[in-house]
């Protein structure tokens, strides 16, 4: 069907990105269209379709979905769509429905490609309007269903109601009774509490009062310290509803206070999780805990890849896919710790396992080695106990490699004595680290200033990472000589701004996107958040907290973040990619394989990340590093 051109015109000339458009364009391209008319819940670009057109909406109003059909968005005249497939040269990944009935006009991709090649204004648009809506995409899928990805906070309904704890018992019962609930938390009476402490202390419930004093034939009148839970089991609000379930499951425990920041905001009951449970499937990590053997954890390597891969067709964000990758590989070594124990015995000293780097900060993916470490009691001495954590050091990370978690190459595992040391000597480790800064230590820092505990005492873990904010933050000369180390690793672009590939190996030609992209984004946002005192792990919570403390240029936090998310996803489509194909996945992309769209945003992408790193060289004065 052929339109009127003036009636096209018109309309171009009131709707961007065309209104940018010369007048004489603007005629060649309305001579051009095409005019197709869609009824009320009829298929415009169905799933997995070729597509060579794009669509502009002339009237009407259209749905546009996600591959599990769950809504996208909703479009209305002057909006376009079908554009993600023509950039990037595949079959259609968001189905389009027309919501109502409809009139488009169709733009052949080869009138589309000049436009987004000769018009920057053109192309700038579109652009951002694609992405802006994956954005907003990515923020619906915090709320989605998904044990795996959802947090804690969504489970939430109602403040938690609290009570000091020198509340009698008979007070508490009646407070349970007027809020309609069957738990209260304890927290420090106003006189006890301290600005160190936490004021949650406990947790009361129908089943304590029962069976603690009205069983025991105890006065009502007692304080509930007196028979409350005090050896407090809690999630904070940003960890993830299956954290949550593993936690009641490891404890037997059926409430979890909420925490944000130490401070209580919500209580939620085995019952909130059964009830969100019922509408997801389970996954992998609930299979880890059950495993009773490492063969038994080895055999769930293909499903660790399922979760990874149907995490990605479903459009989740980096952020989301590396927390939840972390989570998995964190359950791993948590089971084979168990296993290690039930095979060799209680401890004879407490310890703390630590995972370290990107399982650290919640940004793992598929393809990733082990980088672990053990903190031991102050009481620990050699040749009475390390035969133990020897042993149990070995078998945690032979049990990793069986689980696709490669020997780290660095030896930075447990295994290597130097690595499994008393909290002393790891205050040590860091104090020198931070104090006399050479290669060795710089490149130790880049490691293990991204630590947390995973089983056994964790405190320490939290008690070493407080150390590490404190001390870096007031030695400058510290953190200049980590953003010399940092610039050791460069994005992979030339002096014309084309990209610099690898010149040996079987990766001859491509780029490795964690050396060159992720990775040195991931260390100049480490030494910014040193610098501010941010207490966040995972690099994108970092970068909020950055660019609230306003060190960076206005926008140029923002930047760093859509940079890093862009590089991340065409690592983790790429392993995808791999993954399916049956081919071992790896960190390097090449980049004749990706559309003229990724190609122009990754070199935008690595020209931030330049960008970034001359400014951490101008900020932590360089040149004045003895």
């Amino acid at each position: 069907m052929q339109a009127d051109q003036s009636e096209v015109l018109d309309f171009f000339r009131r709707h961007p990105p065309f209104s940018t458009l010369p007048d004489k364009v603007l005629g060649e391209v309305a001579n051009n269209i095409e005019v197709a008319y869609y009824r009320a819940k009829s298929d415009i670009l169905p799933l997995g379709q070729d597509n060579h057109q794009w669509y502009v909406i002339r009237s009407g109003a259209v749905e546009v979905f996600r591959r599990d059909g769950q809504l996208y968005n909703r479009l209305k005249a002057g909006e376009f769509f079908g554009e993600q497939s023509l950039m990037l040269n595949r079959p259609v990944r968001f189905p389009v429905t027309a919501l109502e009935d409809t009139l488009v006009y169709l733009i052949g991709e080869e009138t589309f490609n000049y436009l987004f090649d000769n018009f920057e204004h053109f192309a700038d648009f579109v652009e951002v309007e694609d992405q802006t809506r994956l954005r907003q995409s990515m923020l619906k899928r915090e709320d989605d269903n998904n044990l795996l990805t959802a947090k804690v906070a969504t489970l939430i309904t109602a403040i938690p109601v609290t009570v000091y704890s020198t509340t009698t018992v008979h007070q508490a019962a009646i407070r349970m009774t007027e809020e309609n609930v069957s738990s209260l938390l304890i927290i420090r009476s106003e006189q006890d509490q301290t600005d160190q402490e936490a004021p949650v202390i406990g947790i009361i419930t129908d089943l304590d009062i029962r069976e603690r004093m009205v069983a025991q034939g105890l006065s009502s009148d007692i304080p509930v310290a007196d028979v409350m839970t005090s050896e407090l089991i809690y999630v904070q609000s940003n960890q993830f509803v299956f954290e949550a379930m593993m936690l009641m499951l490891k404890h037997n425990v059926q409430h979890l206070p909420v925490l944000k920041k130490q401070v209580p905001i919500g209580l939620i009951s085995h019952l909130d999780i059964l009830r969100y449970e019922s509408q997801n499937s389970l996954f992998v990590v609930r299979s880890i805990f059950s495993a009773q053997s490492v063969d038994e954890l080895a055999a769930l390597t293909q499903e660790v890849q399922g979760c990874f891969t149907r995490m990605v067709h479903q459009d989740a964000n980096s952020q989301m896919i590396g927390s939840a990758m972390a989570v998995v590989g964190r359950s791993f070594k948590q089971r084979l710790c168990e296993l290690g124990e039930a095979r060799l015995g209680p401890p004879p000293v407490p310890y703390c396992f630590l995972a370290l780097g990107s399982m650290a900060r919640g940004e793992q993916l598929i393809v990733t080695d082990q980088d672990n470490a053990i903190i031991l009691d102050d009481s620990f001495e050699p040749k009475l106990h390390d035969d133990y954590f020897r042993t149990l050091a070995a078998f945690v990370s032979d049990g990793l490699a069986l689980c696709g978690y490669s020997y780290c190459t660095g030896n930075i595992m447990a295994s290597n004595i130097q690595w499994r040391q008393p909290l002393a000597v790891w205050q040590q480790y860091f104090s020198q680290w931070i104090e006399q800064p050479s290669a060795e230590s710089l490149l130790h820092s880049s490691i293990f200033f991204d630590l947390e505990g995973v089983w056994g005492q964790t405190k320490w873990a939290e008690q070493l990472n407080r150390f590490i904010r404190q001390k870096a933050q007031k030695n400058p000369r510290f953190l200049a000589c980590m953003a010399r180390n940092a610039l050791l690793r460069t994005p992979p672009l030339g002096f014309f701004k084309d990209f610099v590939m690898e010149t040996d190996g079987r990766h001859t030609n491509s780029i490795n996107m964690k050396r060159r992209g992720t990775a040195p984004i991931a260390d100049l946002v480490r030494l910014h958040a040193l610098a501010v005192g941010s207490s966040a792990r995972n690099t994108f919570d970092r970068l909020e907290d950055i660019i609230e403390a306003g060190i960076l240029p206005p926008g140029r936090g923002l930047d760093l973040r859509d940079a890093l998310e862009f590089i991340a996803m065409v690592r983790i489509r790429d392993q995808a990619v791999d993954v399916e194909l049956k081919r071992e996945p790896d960190n390097n992309i090449e980049p004749e394989n990706l559309s003229d769209f990724e190609r122009k945003n990754l070199k935008e992408a690595f020209q931030i990340l330049s960008s970034a790193q001359r400014f951490m060289k101008f900020r932590y004065q360089l040149g004045r590093v003895n």
